[in-house]
């Protein structure tokens, strides 16, 4: 208990900080697909395909918000201090005093503002994602080596290439429904999620999907409107969601569900 309030004030006070990390974004300008990103197969005459997490939109088809107005929205700071604080004493409660708050701490206010950019915008800054990789991954090889923590450093490095690379299955059979930043993120997602097992893997993937998917066919059910299934969401948010789950609640889960 004392770990996660202690986890909870460090990551809402920094929690505090990211109305300033949005408006730190630059804007998305016309491009060639990046060096990470190959063209999709049904992309279209220029090759290339919008860094878009949700089917069907694109950054030509809508008119994006800028990143500076939208950190200069009402109680921002104080909203994502409060899901900052939240998501920190939920994570320093189920980890303790081990060594992944290292890199837990910094990531819950940078998931907090992917979530509210992607929510607004269905854009996942790779600018924020990449070096928040790099970044967590730097941090995994120091610890790993000097705690000698090696099985968990190469599980992790592990579990990020097989999630990216599953995520980056989805998208190339049909980039019209996932974006290449959630692509990205799958990276980072699986890298912080291997450290602590394989069951924690699968749980936090899945629970992603599902968070996403439920309330959508819910609506639909309970509006008897199909055309919401095909309705735009972002999936950044439900993949930050999936990722808290399973890393509090992961290994419970995992071995109710398979021993």
């Amino acid at each position: 208990m004392l770990a996660g309030l202690v986890v909870g004030v460090l990551c809402g006070m920094l929690g505090l900080l990211v109305p300033r990390l949005v408006a730190a974004v630059p804007e998305p300008a016309p491009r060639e697909p990046a060096a990470d990103e190959p063209a999709a197969p049904d992309a279209g005459p220029e090759g290339s395909v919008p860094e878009t997490s949700t089917p069907g939109i694109s950054v030509r088809e809508e008119v994006k918000p800028l990143y500076a107005d939208l950190a200069a929205r009402p109680h921002l700071a104080v909203r994502s201090a409060l899901a900052s604080f939240l998501a920190g004493a939920l994570l320093g409660a189920a980890t303790g005093w081990d060594w992944p708050l290292v890199w837990l701490v910094p990531l819950v206010p940078v998931a907090v503002a992917l979530s509210f950019v992607d929510w607004h915008t269905r854009l996942l800054p790779r600018l924020v994602v990449l070096p928040a990789t790099l970044a967590t991954a730097v941090a995994m090889v120091a610890v790993g080596l000097a705690a000698g923590e090696r099985d968990a450093l190469v599980r992790a490095l592990v579990a990020m290439v097989a999630v990216r690379s599953f995520f980056w299955v989805l998208w190339f059979v049909r980039s019209a429904g996932m974006g290449f930043g959630d692509v990205r993120l799958a990276a980072l997602v699986g890298l912080v999620l291997g450290w602590v097992g394989w069951g924690t893997v699968a749980v936090g993937v899945w629970i992603g999907f599902v968070a996403f998917a439920v309330p959508g066919v819910l609506l639909a059910v309970v509006r008897r409107d199909r055309a919401l299934l095909r309705q735009a969401f972002p999936f950044g948010p439900f993949m930050a969601a999936g990722a808290l789950v399973g890393l509090v609640w992961g290994p419970a889960l995992a071995g109710t569900l398979w021993g």
